[in-house]
């Protein structure tokens, strides 16, 4: 059936998808072209959204693999709507349809036979005629018929562009019927509203519908992304100079365009240009621009610190003329143990000043510190709120302290758009706010949390300096240190005794003194060494599957993390994230699971969130927030995560990529959580990354047990080299001002 001299055409129902890249639409497919399910054809290429069960007429050529024979390159399609019995019924117990499994598939087809897919599209409300569908499964399959319909739409007039499947769904769900207007008249929209394009995604949308290449609205829209690129490398701004020469590199256009385009931007308000110090310390300021989020974050958050600390009111006035004497002998009598000098200057601090920052490594005694500090409040009655960025920092809080404690964005009850349910107008009732694993906490969040903090009420920020700063833009823990700032603090450097016999609490020390860690003769740390990378990612699994379990009994899903230094390349977390799941999760015909993408998600994996959805659970889902998949519903299309806090989660199939599988994360996502064991792949393919600061933080995650994994030349390369210096923040400088 040939369409002209160049184009075949080929009918068939789609079976089953082979292989799916959401990021440009390449699929592999197999489809049944009449002559039964045993003689299936492969197909490959543009076939964007299309589902299995459904009819497709598909346009391309015939070729031949030399390894899978006869195939069919597509380069474009249409859906057709299956016409006999067996394809209606195939299609409709594919699980396109939310609400529609086989057995309902099969149901409804014996009840309308030829005329089903007319019923559901026309009169949907019959479908209550067909035994065991009530009006609510009724009502659920029409909305999803008609959602699947006009999703379709979108999808085809995305499919020049080689927009993926998700994003199109979720174009569709933020604009519905406005979608294609959006995306042909506005489409750099896109990037501010829609999560998961960036500029990139809008720009290539926006060559497709013809907006010039020097187009203003492009200019505008690349410097804004330019900025955001920054902030999500941990900077709250950009040098002018720097975001100018970003900007005409990422835009290719003239410089003088970029410069015009930035002075408009700054009159609309899109960004802030404001001067601040040289992030070196010398020479002359710089102009800094922000977006305007964190340039009011910045500013809010140096504020709030200062009107804290200068407040005349006080929440724990006991604590001003107390006789520390007899406090710290009933503390002791109560604990059974005697502070060490800079421990009791550390809970004096806390305890007499409104701000103050409590730091040090690990075995330093900064837990037993901050124990001290709430058991002395509570003895005075206090009102005691404990918080930390993650749910298993928390957790960890409450089991030392015995008091509640929970994450900060359940703290605040962050809702829907990120904003607290407390406030500098509705505060937190607490007369002592505490706050670990402080050196997670971004700029953002960190403004959130201060704001919340009434006056007279004493903050204590709690955390390890030296480790990697926070995923998010700002070093907050970092700039309150700074010397010549108003905030209090003390840093904790004695290594307590029954510390210094953990191999990975003095090999964390070594680490961060720039002094390569004692890998032999020791019971909790450990070296395999291996030069090659793929040998070193496949022993990283079977040091997880089978030697840590066999030797020490644990756990290789709920125990064992293994922590890489980047994601990508042989070693990285997204390779090992498929070896692990095969080793620890494999397929099995009773466990259900779902394909998405290039990753399949089954029951019992283990998964982590990838952006902060403030719609999901009770007070959002958040970036780094680890869970198990505990269920997986073909028909309502859901998978269900419990999540570290205890919180079943529900995710639409739609939404599954803000998960990825958690058996191997990147060091930055595993900051603020403790695992009994950890492994560390250390290989000279992550060359650039190799970091004291980011070795230091792995080795550091550990309870009991560090194993390395990779080659003696790379872990040397991270503990010689010193991280390249700091961000561009201006709080330091905001607070020292504020101080004079």
């Amino acid at each position: 059936m040939s369409e002209s001299p160049h184009l075949s055409v080929l009918e068939g129902v789609l079976e089953r998808i082979t292989y799916a890249n959401e990021d440009n639409g390449y699929t592999v497919a197999r489809v049944d072209t009449g002559r039964g399910s045993d003689d299936l054809l492969t197909v490959v290429g543009a076939l964007l959204g299309a589902q299995p069960g459904e009819s497709l007429r598909m346009h391309g050529r015939w070729g031949s693999h030399p390894q899978y024979g006869k195939q069919f390159t597509v380069e474009n399609y249409t859906t057709v709507l299956p016409a006999t019995i067996q394809g209606i019924r195939r299609y409709l117990g594919s699980g396109l349809i939310k609400g529609i499994g086989p057995r309902i598939a099969e149901r409804i087809v014996d009840h309308f036979g030829t005329g089903t897919l007319d019923v559901i599209e026309s009169e949907p409300t019959r479908l209550v005629e067909v035994p065991g569908l009530g009006p609510k499964r009724t009502k659920l399959i029409a909305g999803a018929w008609e959602e699947q319909k006009a999703i379709k739409e979108v999808m085809v007039f995305l499919q020049g562009v080689g927009v993926s499947t998700s994003i199109a769904v979720r174009i569709y769900k933020t604009y519905e019927d406005a979608s294609i207007s959006v995306v042909k008249n506005q489409p750099y929209r896109l990037a501010a509203d829609v999560w998961g394009i960036g500029f990139l995604t809008a720009d290539r949308l926006a060559q497709a519908v013809g907006i010039p290449h020097d187009s203003p609205e492009r200019v505008k829209a690349g410097l804004q992304y330019a900025l955001s690129q920054a902030t999500d490398a941990g900077n709250c701004y950009l040098p002018q100079e720097q975001l100018i020469a970003d900007a005409v590199k990422l835009l290719q256009v003239d410089t003088g365009l970029v410069i015009d385009c930035l002075g408009e931007l700054a009159g609309e308000e899109g960004v802030v240009r404001e001067d601040v110090p040289s992030p070196d310390g010398d020479g002359e300021p710089v102009k800094a621009v922000y977006l305007v989020p964190f340039h009011r974050a910045e500013i809010s958050l140096a504020a709030q610190l200062m009107r804290l600390l200068r407040g005349p009111e006080d929440r724990l006035p006991a604590f001003a003329d107390v006789d520390w004497d007899k406090a710290l002998a009933w503390l002791a009598g109560a604990t059974g143990a005697d502070l060490a000098p800079e421990q009791e200057q550390a809970v004096r601090l806390a305890l007499t000043h409104k701000v103050a920052v409590l730091t040090g490594g690990p075995g330093c005694g900064k837990s037993y510190t901050v124990r001290s500090v709430v058991a002395l409040a509570l003895a005075k009655k206090a009102k005691v709120v404990l918080a930390a960025p993650t749910g298993r920092a928390a957790k960890r809080l409450a089991e030392l302290t015995g008091a509640e404690a929970s994450t900060v964005h359940r703290l605040l009850e962050l809702k829907p758009g990120g904003d607290a349910a407390y406030d500098r107008d509705r505060p937190l009732d607490a007369d002592l706010v505490v706050v670990d694993e402080a050196s997670m906490l971004d700029l953002l969040l960190a403004n959130k949390l201060v704001k919340a903090v009434p006056p007279g009420a004493h903050l204590l920020f709690v955390g390890d300096v030296d480790q990697l700063p926070s995923v998010g833009a700002g070093e907050v823990l970092r700039d309150l240190l700074a010397d010549g700032g108003p905030v209090p603090a003390v840093r904790l450097t004695k290594i307590f005794r029954q510390a210094q016999q953990s191999g990975v609490v003095a090999n964390a020390h070594r680490i961060n003194a720039g002094t390569p860690p004692v890998t032999q003769g020791l019971a909790d740390f450990f070296l395999f060494a291996e030069e090659d990378a793929e040998e070193a990612a496949r022993l990283t699994v079977d040091v997880v599957a089978r030697r840590i379990p066999a030797r020490f009994g644990l756990d290789p899903r709920r125990d064992v993390q293994v922590l890489a230094p980047m994601h990508r390349g042989p070693a990285g977390a997204g390779v090992l994230n498929g070896l692990l799941q095969q080793a620890v999760t494999p397929a099995r015909p009773d466990l259900p699971e779902r394909r998405f993408g290039g990753r399949t998600f089954r029951v019992g994996d283990k998964v982590t969130q990838i952006r902060n959805n403030y719609d999901k659970g009770a007070n959002g889902v958040f970036n780094g927030t680890v869970g198990v998949v505990t269920a997986l519903d073909a028909v309502d299309q859901k998978l269900t995560v419990r999540t570290d806090e205890d919180e079943e989660i529900p995710y639409d199939f739609d939404e599954l990529d803000e998960l990825v599988h958690a058996y191997a994360v990147t060091i930055h996502r595993s900051q603020g959580s403790e695992y009994p064991a950890v492994v560390i792949p250390v290989t000279t393919g992550a060359w650039m990354m190799l970091q004291r600061n980011l070795l230091y933080t792995a080795v550091t995650r550990a309870k009991r047990l560090v194993v390395l994994v990779g080659s003696r030349r790379a872990i040397g390369q991270a503990v010689r080299t010193v991280s390249a210096g700091k961000r561009f923040t201006a709080l330091d400088h905001r607070l020292s001002q504020g101080a004079k």
